[in-house]
């Protein structure tokens, strides 16, 4: 399989507004405004980190220890 979805798979992938009405109907009916603010947020995040991942933009463990050392000084 060469991990690029087939036309079949991007037909059915959900668009974007789709996401987002999943994501604020499985919300709280009390839920406010920023609260779904932060949920759509922290969603787009998630989305946005798989598909680095996906197309290999990522980095070491150790890289990222050493990154985090830096904040330190």
């Amino acid at each position: 399989m060469s991990g690029n979805p087939s036309q079949n798979e991007i037909h059915s992938m959900p668009t974007a507004k789709q996401t987002m009405v999943d994501i604020i109907t499985r919300q709280l009916d009390d839920a406010s405004y920023d609260a779904l603010l932060r949920e759509l947020a922290y969603a787009r995040m998630i989305q946005r980190g798989l598909e680095q991942s996906d197309q290999g933009k990522v980095i070491s463990d150790q890289e990222v220890k050493t990154e985090i050392r830096t904040w330190f000084r």
